[in-house]
């Protein structure tokens, strides 16, 4: 448990910048310059701490956090600048934390988080909002062996909780360089604190460099697992289980594939995508806006093979009476207003972003208010140049077809052409535009799939094998 305390202080130390990587069996210590970077060596974990920003007051003999006061909060972040970040020790769900911009946040946030937590613990961290947040979920066993069963990518920024973020599975805008980098690091975190079973790490890039932090490290089955686990096919909690009864990864068979086992590192020929349900239809003098603290009530998950899909198809699972981006009415806003909301994250962000497309308004100039990454920022546009070229161009057989394939529902197509939905459905079907099913089998179709499951999509061959049997 001490070593445990001793990374989890340093792997929150104010302003790291985590480089985690395999080196010898050291216990070391190499101090650079003032302006350089201080090098710690603890077996195989690497950690390099910006000098800069070393933890002032904020660690105790055994590796862990004091609980710390107003007044020494508010001398931490005026020596880091604001704004900064404050999360509570031991509660869930990012309960009682927040980013403070100023001094007056800071003494409202802070004094509800010491209350909050359990033992009176707040880190008060560096604001890194705006980097990209991924996330990994890793299995290990007793005898070492590690997999990356998934990695994810938020598409909102840091500085939302992951709970309330929009999530893509596999991620979607990173390289090979920042994904391999970030896979060795999780894989030598779980194998330095020596956990067995499932471990969720997660990260914030710098989207203009190589630069990353640990933002934390979950050694449990969290709620990012269960949506790793059903995005996969991999049943995490399963696999953990036996784990903790002393099998290893070679010696659980996979029960989808009943060939491969669970040392098979998972594969995604699909995407899924994962939207969080913010219950403000219900609570309607709530706070919309989203920070580091968790307000959806649940979340709803979609796979496609294509993005644009997967979004469409989870934004009319939220049963909240939407169904595409245009679901919400920005029209009346300036262009002035419109960008002031699009600075304001809440549970409408999505819609905003349409809006602006809709406007003209430049990748770049999105980007720079919300830090959503052009990628997606793209894919969006794509959504939106369906619904003009429905609205103001004829509907051929071909855009009929395009348009099913990044999911539009038969009713949005029929608002959008003036047609009834019982036209649009049966010029689908006298054309053969009709859903098939693909397989979710962890392997991308590399073994076949004994117990398999399903996702529909349009313009795909159909996976599904006809049985004879009873049904």
């Amino acid at each position: 448990m001490k070593g445990w305390k001793k990374i989890a202080a340093m792997a929150m130390a104010i302003g790291m910048v985590a480089s985690l990587a395999a080196c010898g069996n050291t216990s070391s210590k190499q101090e650079g310059d003032d302006n350089g970077l201080k090098t710690v060596e603890s077996g195989k974990l690497h950690m390099s701490t910006n000098a800069q920003f070393p933890p002032y007051e904020m660690t105790t003999d055994d590796g862990g956090f004091e609980g710390i006061d107003v007044e020494i909060a508010g001398a931490i972040a005026d020596k880091l600048g604001y704004p900064v970040v404050l999360r509570p020790a031991y509660t869930l769900g990012g309960s009682g934390g927040g980013i403070a911009h100023d001094e007056e946040e800071l003494v409202e946030i802070l004094q509800n988080g010491l209350r909050l937590s359990r033992v009176g613990q707040v880190l008060v961290e560096r604001c890194i909002a705006g980097w990209k947040e991924i996330e990994y979920e890793v299995m290990r066993d007793s005898k070492g062996n590690c997999i990356t069963v998934c990695n994810m990518e938020n598409i909102d920024p840091v500085g939302v909780h992951t709970g309330d973020s929009i999530v893509v599975a596999p991620s979607q805008t990173l390289g090979d360089k920042e994904y391999q980098m970030l896979r060795t690091s999780a894989l030598n975190i779980i194998s330095e604190l020596n956990i067995t079973g499932g471990c969720n790490v997660q990260y914030a890039l710098n989207p203009d460099s190589f630069e990353y932090c640990v933002i934390e490290v979950n050694p449990r089955v969290s709620r990012s697992s269960a949506l790793a686990s059903k995005a996969t096919g991999y049943p995490i909690a399963k696999v953990a289980a036996k784990i903790a009864l002393g099998y290893t990864l070679d010696e659980i068979k996979n029960a989808i594939t009943q060939k491969t086992y669970a040392s098979f590192e998972p594969m995604l020929d699909y995407v899924v995508v994962k939207l969080p349900r913010l219950p403000f239809d219900k609570f309607i003098s709530a706070k919309r806006t989203l920070t580091t603290q968790m307000k959806a009530t649940g979340e709803v998950m979609s796979i496609c093979n294509n993005f644009e899909g997967a979004l469409m198809k989870a934004i009319r699972s939220l049963e909240q009476h939407v169904d595409s981006l245009m679901s919400y009415d920005f029209t009346g806003l300036t262009e002035d207003d419109l960008l002031e909301q699009l600075a304001i994250v809440d549970d409408m962000r999505m819609w905003k972003i349409a809006e602006a497309i809709r406007r003209g308004i430049d990748y770049d100039t999105i980007y720079n208010i919300t830090k959503v990454d052009r990628w997606f920022i793209d894919k969006f546009a794509i959504i939106v140049e369906m619904e003009n070229a429905l609205k103001t161009g004829e509907l051929t057989v071909d855009l009929l077809r395009e348009a099913k394939r990044i999911e539009f529902p038969d009713n949005v197509i029929a608002r959008l052409t003036g047609k009834s939905e019982r036209e649009i459905h049966d010029m689908r079907h006298a054309n053969g535009i009709v859903a098939s099913y693909k397989i979710v089998d962890t392997c991308a179709a590399e073994f076949a799939a004994e117990t398999p499951y399903y996702y529909s999509v349009y313009g795909s061959e159909n996976e599904v094998e006809k049985t004879a049997g009873k049904k």
